[in-house]
């Protein structure tokens, strides 16, 4: 959790949560990040659908191997953290 203080965010802060891109925006400008510089790992369909609305790349983290909904709407599917190292080079 150190490695995250102060990037962590919630759907209390914006006025729209998940599906709405809101939060992933708002983060994004907490950052000083584009959106479209943006990489997202979700594991809820409307967390996916969400960032894409954003205008971000998403990894959908789908470790019982159910990551069909996750790829449908448009994340690139992962089911262990440990492949996170190839989408992000």
């Amino acid at each position: 959790m150190d490695r995250f203080a102060g990037c962590i965010y919630s759907g209390d802060e914006v006025p729209q949560g998940k599906p709405a891109p809101d939060l992933f925006l708002y983060a994004a400008s907490c950052m000083s990040a584009a959106p479209n510089r943006c990489v997202v790992v979700e594991d809820s369909p409307f967390g996916v659908a969400g960032a894409r609305a954003a205008g971000m790349s998403v990894l959908g983290y789908a470790p019982e191997g159910d990551g069909e909904r996750l790829a449908e709407e448009g994340a690139t599917t992962l089911e262990s953290m440990a492949e996170l190292t190839g989408p992000l080079g």
